[in-house]
């Protein structure tokens, strides 16, 4: 890959904690800027699959994740080039509160990410029955970090018109940054939530109709203008080089081995990083999209990869697809490789207990999975290898993250086959994870492909093994 210069405009939308308001403003901002016919470039800056969902629906593009603990700052850098054009405006939503961070030096917050990008940052604010108190809170924002460019403020749920204006005055006069809109407290309610956040697009059937009503929110409460102006000013005024990345090398499979890899992607498993998908096809695999509701033939795949999301919600049908699941247990039975993630782990088990009702799956994994109210694995994991698996080498160091709602009701497996050490997070059960059986590989944890790039290259190959073998067991 040749190299690549910062050149383009490109903005940070940060909040100062969850909850502001800011992936609807940003939604709001990329579909107001593709209607005004503008080259959009989305990103979620931290480990999000939901947003970055209802990014990329409003920019009609992949979304993809930039986050500092997943993946060595550097190739941060490096992806965010590789995925915007000249002629694109990068819009970049943040996580979290802007300094939100790991430790007290602000690694892996929205800011860091910001700073390393050389991107002007725009805050939410919520503004909720406070006035002149919001001036000194940005003023703080401005001198915790003055190598930050926080360039303007974003009003919303705003009271009125004398709320409004107080807040101008005051942040304009003290702070120095404008004011680039003020947003009412809306009545309506268009983007849905649920315990993780908002609800992902497959599953709104008004998700386009959503994306337009923010598009109109953001036309007739943001100056679209100032916003342009001030993402056009980061193409001029800061010019950085990123050296090629080796992790976006394409890798040549030999012969004929190149192995069809079928993700499963519906609206009960959607939970994929645009990065892994890309991966895999750099690794040499054909990649192709199946539904676990899906009747007839089970598509003619040589490994499959389930990713997370609500399969709880869709527990009946899941349930009633019994032949898809019987083949694939029998594919598994035969060594064909899956690699699966939280919900895909859930999949993979006897049972899933929903609402007091017992939904059979797969039967892979000696598992029944139930569900709590209560997050039972939340935030950034630390995970060893310590065990043989075909796709990780023991010893190494995998760095991931977990959010899910689910618990292990009964584990009747050998804890041996657990071939995860977990560091840091909570994982399956006593401190470990990665449940292996046969060629595959089940984990709490989601991995993301540029910060662990042995990954693609050893699903493919095993796959492509698995190809091999069954021509040979064809052949006999």
């Amino acid at each position: 890959m040749r190299q690549r210069y910062i050149d383009f405009p490109r903005i940070f939308i940060a909040g100062l904690r969850g909850g502001t308001g800011k992936t609807l403003l940003t939604i709001g901002i990329i579909a107001a800027w593709r209607r005004l016919g503008k080259s959009i470039a989305p990103y979620k800056k931290g480990p999000d699959y939901i947003d970055a969902g209802w990014l990329a629906l409003s920019a009609g593009r992949p979304c993809y994740n930039l986050d500092t603990f997943l993946i060595h700052p550097s190739d941060v850098l490096r992806s965010f080039l590789s995925h915007t054009q000249p002629h694109d405006i990068a819009v970049i939503e943040g996580n979290r509160g802007l300094y939100d961070g790991i430790d007290t030096e602000g690694t892996t917050s929205s800011a860091e990410v910001a700073k390393l990008l050389k991107t002007p940052v725009l805050i939410c604010l919520d503004c909720t029955k406070t006035t002149r108190t919001m001036a000194a809170v940005v003023k703080g924002c401005l001198e915790f970090d003055p190598d930050l460019g926080i360039k303007g403020v974003i009003l919303n749920r705003i009271a009125g018109s004398r709320h409004e204006q107080n807040l101008r005055r005051n942040i304009e006069h003290y702070c120095g940054i404008p004011v680039v809109g003020a947003v009412p407290k809306l009545d309506g309610e268009n983007f849905p939530e649920r315990h993780m956040g908002l609800v992902p697009t497959p599953e709104h059937i008004w998700a386009v109709e959503s994306v337009g009503a923010a598009a109109e929110i953001a036309l007739r409460y943001l100056d679209m203008a100032m916003l342009e102006r001030i993402a056009l000013a980061a193409a001029s005024d800061h010019v950085l080089v990123a050296p090629p990345f080796s992790g976006l090398d394409t890798v040549a499979l030999a012969g004929n081995s190149k192995p069809v890899i079928g993700v499963i992607q519906d609206s009960a498993f959607q939970f994929y990083y645009p990065d892994n998908i890309d991966a895999l096809r750099r690794a040499g695999a054909e990649v192709i999209f199946m539904s676990a509701f899906d009747a007839g033939a089970f598509p003619p795949v040589d490994g499959v990869y389930i990713g997370g999301g609500f399969p709880e919600t869709h527990a009946e049908r899941l349930a009633s697809n019994v032949d898809f699941m019987t083949e694939l247990k029998a594919r598994a039975q035969k060594g064909m490789p899956i690699y699966a993630e939280c919900g895909g782990l859930m999949y993979l088990g006897e049972a899933l207990v929903v609402g007091g009702r017992r939904y059979p799956m797969s039967g892979i994994l000696p598992i029944v999975f139930g569900l709590s109210e209560r997050p039972q694995g939340l935030g950034y994991t630390l995970v060893r290898v310590e065990s043989e698996n075909p796709y990780f080498t023991v010893g190494t160091e995998i760095r991931g993250h977990e959010f899910r709602y689910s618990q292990v009701l009964e584990w009747r497996g050998d804890d041996r086959d657990l071939v995860f050490g977990m560091r840091r997070g909570k994982g399956f059960i006593n401190g470990r994870d990665g449940i292996l059986y046969k060629n595959v590989l089940a984990t709490y944890t989601h991995i993301h492909a540029l910060g662990m790039t042995a990954w693609a290259k050893s699903m493919a190959a095993v796959a492509a093994a698995s190809k091999r073998q069954r021509a040979l067991s064809d052949i006999r």
